[in-house]
């Protein structure tokens, strides 16, 4: 019985924390942080745009992905991790300096 009571103790937490998780990986408007990271990976401006709701080009962050295209600053580079830290974090600006100064 005890341990039955351990079992069910232990699935209760485990079902009372997975929202709180899914929750984490979420932005304010409903989009996934992971995917975006990875699009920003995949090239500089592409997670925000996606965080943007793509849409019409002016969303995208035009000096990160037009500057993507420069090797060893863009991609692969600087830029394709600021742009990946900006998405994984919900930014859509297009700052270009680190650390940034604020969170939009």
């Amino acid at each position: 019985m005890r341990r039955f009571g351990l079992v069910a103790s232990v699935v209760l937490l485990g079902l009372l924390s997975t929202p709180i998780a899914q929750a984490e990986t979420r932005c304010a408007n409903g989009r996934s942080k992971q995917a975006a990271m990875w699009l920003s990976i995949a090239h500089p401006g592409l997670g925000e745009y996606f965080l943007e709701g793509w849409g019409p080009w002016s969303r995208m962050p035009q000096r990160k992905f037009w500057l993507g295209f420069i090797p060893l600053y863009g991609w692969p580079g600087y830029l394709q991790v600021k742009s990946a830290d900006d998405a994984f974090h919900c930014r859509t600006n297009d700052d270009l300096s680190y650390p940034p100064e604020h969170d939009s």
